[in-house]
């Protein structure tokens, strides 16, 4: 990166009165055809830079080196599942055909779209072994929030009133979150030192309260890469309570083409299609967190999905099915506030056109490959690295492995520090501190997506780092030295944030 001239912010670089544009002196009379009510008009002139075009072309361009991204390295971030975008998916996104579609339009004129939506539904519904999906939920914790408002709405309509959820200690923190969100009681169902679920403190808890669950959330594998190996004991002990289980496919990648959660028992789950199904993700979207459910719950799907109807004439077409689960929700007596408001229309579109793109890429016969080589890529990552890494759980991990740090910690090497030198090395870091059944927990996923010779240099390097942290703790205590910005107060940022440049002329003054 130039960073002589291009390493300060873009206001810096701003000089009065420069513009990278020149508009016609009439511009905003002969454009404007409407004006904007004063209570949404701006009192002071908006504080933006004035810089011309290629200051602005080059800064941007330089500032983007400094991004990371599963296109640059091995993005080895575990519970993220940061998989490979393939190029293909991009082009798709982007045809004219699809980007020029306007949500308002009619179903008549784009059946091409409905049409894709409809065979993603049916997709996704086949790889879960559920019955049917909704598209509509932007993320995965909006997923998991419209799916315990399916779970709520269910038990409503059942006339009772259950408000407890069981949720594994390992679980990922969106689980009890979405479950507050929703106005349900969190009740934590310990693990074992395996890191699997106490199947009997689970029937404790059921035996104790089991007329108020309703619903227990898992991850299978759950947060430290372990298969569940009761999970068919654990729904049927929850269905015999009268509560749903929930499924968070956070993990699905692990699965894919191996085994289904319908087929476990679950009743109803969210997918995370920028994790599984190798959509791009991080920084906040773009994502999407489709939500399915098996037979006899169709009807409480909150949010639009689209059906394969006949018309008048006996023509097939695709239609939206948002006001038939509406009418059927209120004759149950469902209330919408129960129902819960979801995004707009049908979520993020491009995303799931590249999801649709890679099914389709795979294939039946591929796709069942998904799971097994993500397998396969974490169990050789976790064999390699045991003798310098402390592995609390020797098993068989599914797609991601867990550390408790260094095995040797004589030296006061954290796992934060191990993180911080993987940056000079040219790795992002694996997910550190979680999950928090372990002090110094590091979680590598490396996906199936990585080639042996990519594993293998990654391996080279933490064993490196292992060695460093004997021979000279210091410097790997006060990494990285390699990277734009060096190391950073974490609880200085985290305590005083500084978030924009004004508040940084105003912190200097």
């Amino acid at each position: 990166m130039n960073r002589t001239l291009y390493g300060n912010l873009i206001f810096e670089l701003s000089k009065r009165g420069r513009k990278g544009y020149s508009l016609p002196q009439d511009y905003d009379r002969t454009h404007t055809t409407a004006e904007l009510p004063a209570s949404l008009r701006r009192k002071d002139v908006a504080r933006l830079p004035e810089c011309d075009e290629l200051t602005v072309v080059r800064h941007y361009t330089n500032l983007s080196h400094n991004n990371f991204g599963v296109n640059d390295g091995f993005y080895p971030l575990g519970s993220c599942t940061m998989k490979y975008n393939p190029v293909i998916n991009e082009e798709i996104a982007a045809m004219k055909t699809f980007a020029s579609l306007h949500p308002l339009q009619s179903a008549e004129t784009c059946q091409g779209a409905l049409e894709i939506y409809y065979n993603l539904q049916q997709s996704l519904a086949e790889l879960a072994g559920l019955s049917e999906f909704t598209l509509n939920p932007c993320a995965g914790a909006h997923g998991e929030l419209t799916g315990l408002m399916i779970i709520r709405a269910y038990h409503e309509a059942n006339g009772e009133v259950r408000t407890k959820v069981l949720i594994p200690d390992s679980a990922h923190g969106t689980n009890p979150a979405s479950a507050a969100v929703c106005g349900l009681e969190v009740v934590e169902v310990k693990s074992l030192p395996d890191g699997t679920v106490d199947v009997e403190h689970l029937r404790q808890l059921l035996d104790e309260m089991g007329p108020q669950v309703a619903a227990m959330m898992m991850t299978n594998p759950n947060t430290l890469g372990i298969f569940e190996p009761c999970v068919l004991e654990i729904t049927d002990m929850v269905h015999k309570a009268g509560g749903l289980m929930y499924y968070d496919g956070a993990n699905l990648n692990a699965l894919l083409g191996e085994c289904r959660p319908g087929d476990m028992g679950f009743d109803v789950m969210h997918i995370n299609l920028h994790k599984t199904f190798s959509t791009p993700h991080g920084g906040g979207g773009p994502g999407s967190g489709p939500v399915g459910v098996r037979k006899g719950l169709e009807q409480f799907l909150p949010t639009p999905h689209v059906v394969l109807e006949k018309d008048e004439t006996g023509e097939s077409r695709y239609a939206v099915a948002c006001d038939a689960v509406k009418q059927s929700s209120q004759q149950q007596g469902v209330s919408q506030s129960s129902l819960g408001s979801v995004g707009s229309f049908f979520g993020n579109f491009g995303v799931m056109l590249k999801a649709y793109a890679y099914i389709l890429s795979l294939g039946r016969e591929y796709i069942k490959q998904v799971g097994p080589l993500a397998t396969l890529n974490a169990n050789y990552i976790k064999e390699s690295l045991r003798d310098d890494y402390l592995l609390p759980i020797t098993g068989l991990c599914k797609h991601e492995v867990v550390f408790d740090g260094l095995r040797d910690k004589s030296t006061g090497v954290t796992t934060m520090d191990v993180a911080k030198r993987l940056l000079d090395y040219g790795y992002h870091a694996p997910t550190i501190y979680f999950p928090l059944l372990f002090h110094e927990s590091l979680m590598i996923e490396p996906t199936e997506n990585e080639s042996k010779e990519t594993i293998d240099a990654f391996i080279d390097v933490m064993h490196r780092i292992a060695e460093e942290a004997k021979s000279d703790p210091e410097m790997v205590k006060s990494a990285p030295h390699n990277t734009p910005i060096g190391r950073v107060d974490d609880v200085l940022a985290a305590k005083h944030p500084i978030l924009t440049y004004w508040q940084a002329e105003a912190d200097k003054g």
